[in-house]
C-alpha cells in the first residue's frame, strides 16, 4: 500500500486528540512523535496518519508502537553497562577518542571507550585519574589493543587497568587470546550470593573474523589460566570460575571501518557471528551480546544495524570529526569534506612487519601512497644499509625530510623509555631496525595530524572509514554540516533519534505501507535538543 499526500478538503478529517494528517509535513510530524504510536488510516479523504486511534468510519490499515531512542537495542546491554542508550563511542588510538569525548558521552547516557592504544603508561594514567575525578559513578571503557610486536605495552596496559579498577575494556585487533587479556578477565571473576559466577571485569571484544569471535565466545583457555594461577596472578577460585564464563560479555562485529579493518560487509558478517553466538550461548548458558560497527554514520545505517539484530551500535569515524575528539582542527575540516569514496588502505604502524593494513583518509593526504612505498622497500631489502643510494636519498628528502641516521637516534630514545627490548632485537636484526625506522614515519604521521602540524598536511594519517562520507552527505545543508556544531553528544542524539524515526518507517514498510519519499528521512534539527537525564 502506498500512502499518498492527499490534501484535506475540510477543517479536519477526524475529531480527537490527534487529527489525521495527509500532508507531507503532517505525516512527518506524526512519525516524529517517537513516544506515541502511529496509525495509518483510510478515510473518505484518502490515506492519512495519526498518533491516536481514530474513531468513526476510518479504518486502521497499519500501526506501529512508540519507539524512542532509549528503546533501541538490548535492554540487558544498557543495564549491564549502566547506560541510557545502546550506543558506544569506539576507541580511536592515540587519544583521538579523548577524555573529553568519553566524559561527554558518559554524561549523556552513552558508553565511550578511551583510545589508549599507542599511548605511554603515564599518559593513560592521567586519563584514568581524570575519569575517577569527573565521572566516578558513570560508565566508560578503555581500549586494550593487541600489540604482537610490543607485548610489554599490552601487559602494562592490563596492569594499569587492574591497579585503577577499570571495569570495562574494549579489546581490539586481537587475532588470538593472549595471557594479558585472559588475566584481565579472570582476575575480575567472583561469585554472587547464589554462588553463580560474576564477571566484574567486563570485556567488549571487537572482531571482524568468525574464528576470532569463537575464541571470545568460549571460556578462557585452561592452559593459560593454569599458568596465571601458577604465577599468582589469579586465585584458585577465579581459575575455577573461568571455566564457566566466556572471555567476553559483548562482541562488536566490525565491518568496513576506519583504522584496523578487514573491510567485510556488515550485512554478510553479522549473521555468521550471530549464529556462532547463539550456539555458544546454548552450550555455555551465558549471554553474550552483539554490537555492530563499521560504516555506521547515518540514521538509516544505524537502524539497519539494529534490524540485523545488533544489541548495540559502535560509532567511530564520525566521532573523530567532533569537537571533543583528540585530533586537530585541520583534520576535522578535512573529515568534514570527505566523501564515501575518499578512503584508502595503508600499512599499520603497530603491525607493520605483519603486513596489516588500516583504512585512512586519502583526500588531501599523500600518506597512503608513501606508507605503501615504505612497506615495499621493507619487503625488498634486508635493512636500511642495503637500500640503494637513490632510494635512500628519496626517503630522506621526500618522506622523512631528515637523514635516516637522525631518525634512528629518535627511535632509540623513544624505545629506551617505552620498550628497550625492541632495541635489542634491532641490534641483532637489520630488517627489524629498518621496520622501526619506517614505523617512525607511520607513527609521526598520526601525531602530525592530531596536533595539526602545518607543514606536514600532505603526510597526515587520518583513520577514517566510509561512514564519515555518509555522515557528511546526510548532514549537508543542516546545522551539523558545520564543524563547530559537531559536539559528540549532539551527534549521538541526532543519530539515535533519526534511527528510531527510520525504524518506524521500516516497520511500516515491512507491513506494506509505502510512505512518500518526502517524509521517510530524518534530518538533524536546527537547535540542540534538551536531553532529560534518565
Amino acid at each position: 500500500m502506498t500512502v499518498t499526500t492527499v490534501q484535506p478538503t475540510g477543517a479536519g478529517l477526524l475529531t480527537g486528540p490527534r487529527p489525521v494528517r495527509t500532508d507531507p509535513a503532517g505525516i512527518h510530524e506524526a512519525l516524529s512523535r517517537l513516544d506515541e504510536p502511529v496509525f495509518v488510516v483510510r478515510s473518505g479523504s484518502g490515506i492519512g496518519v495519526s498518533n491516536t486511534r481514530p474513531q468513526g468510519t476510518a479504518a486502521v490499515v497499519a500501526a506501529v508502537g512508540p519507539l524512542t531512542p532509549e528503546r533501541l537495542g538490548d535492554a540487558g546491554f544498557r543495564a549491564r553497562h549502566g547506560l541510557r542508550y545502546a550506543y558506544m563511542g569506539g576507541a580511536m588510538a592515540g587519544g583521538i577518542a579523548s577524555e573529553d569525548l568519553v566524559i561527554e558521552l558518559a554524561k549523556a547516557g552513552y558508553l565511550g571507550s578511551f583510545g589508549a592504544a599507542g599511548l605511554l603508561p603515564e599518559r593513560i594514567e592521567r586519563a584514568l585519574d581524570r575519569f575517577a575525578m569527573e565521572i566516578p559513578n558513570l560508565p566508560y571503557a578503555v581500549n586494550l589493543i593487541h600489540a604482537p610486536s610490543e607485548e610489554g605495552l599490552e601487559r602494562g596496559g592490563v596492569e594499569l587497568f587492574l591497579k585503577y579498577g577499570v571495569r570495562c575494556v574494549e579489546a581490539s585487533a586481537f587475532m588470538d587470546l593472549t595471557p594479558h587479556i585472559v588475566r584481565y578477565r579472570v582476575a575480575g571473576l567472583t561469585r554472587d550470593r547464589q554462588g553463580r559466577p560474576v564477571a566484574v571485569n567486563r570485556v567488549i571484544a571487537k572482531v571482524s573474523r568468525p574464528e576470532v569471535a569463537e575464541r571470545f565466545l568460549r571460556p578462557a583457555p585452561e592452559t593459560t589460566v593454569a599458568d596465571l594461577l601458577a604465577r599468582g596472578l589469579v586465585t584458585a577460585e577465579q581459575a575455577e570460575l573461568a571455566r564457566l564464563v566466556p572471555m567476553a560479555d559483548d562482541i562488536t562485529v566490525e565491518g568496513d571501518s576506519g583504522g584496523h579493518t578487514d573491510r567485510r560487509p556488515l550485512v554478510a558478517l553479522f549473521p555468521v557471528i550471530a549464529a556462532l553466538r547463539d550456539e555458544a550461548q546454548r552450550r555455555w548458558g551465558y549471554p553474550v551480546r552483539l554490537g555492530a560497527a563499521g560504516g555506521l554514520g547515518t540514521p538509516a545505517s544505524i537502524a539497519a544495524a539494529y534490524g540485523l539484530g545488533a544489541d548495540y551500535v559502535v560509532i567511530g569515524s564520525v566521532h573523530q570529526a567532533c569537537l571533543e575528539s583528540g585530533t586537530s582542527a585541520p583534520v576535522r575540516k578535512m573529515l568534514a569534506a570527505a566523501g564515501v569514496a575518499d578512503c584508502d588502505m595503508a600499512p599499520a604502524a603497530d603491525m607493520f612487519e605483519l603486513g596489516v593494513d588500516l583504512q585512512v583518509l586519502r583526500k588531501g593526504s599523500m600518506f597512503p601512497m608513501r606508507a605503501r612505498r615504505l612497506y615495499e622497500l621493507y619487503k625488498q631489502y634486508d635493512g636500511v644499509e642495503a637500500l640503494p643510494a637513490d632510494e635512500r636519498r628519496k626517503l630522506e628528502t621526500q618522506i622523512f625530510r631528515r637523514p635516516l641516521d637522525d631518525i634512528w637516534a629518535d627511535v632509540r630514545e623513544y624505545f629506551t623509555r617505552r620498550d628497550p627490548e625492541q632495541l635489542e632485537r634491532a641490534g641483532r636484526e637489520p630488517r627489524r631496525k629498518m621496520a622501526l625506522i619506517f614505523r617512525w614515519y607511520l607513527g609521526m604521521a598520526s601525531r602530525w595530524a592530531s596536533v595539526g602540524e602545518a607543514d606536514r598536511v600532505a603526510d597526515y594519517q587520518i583513520w577514517c572509514g566510509p561512514a564519515m562520507g555518509a555522515f557528511n552527505a546526510w548532514t549537508a545543508g543542516t546545522p551539523l554540516s558545520a564543524v563547530e556544531n559537531r559536539t559528540v553528544a549532539r551527534v549521538a542524539s541526532e543519530l539515535m533519534r533519526g534511527a528510531a524515526f527510520t525504524g518506524r518507517v521500516q516497520q511500516l514498510a515491512l507491513g506494506g505501507v509505502r510512505l512518500p519519499a518526502s517524509v521517510r528521512s530524518y534530518r538533524p534539527i536546527p537547535q540542540v535538543r534538551e536531553e532529560v537525564a534518565a
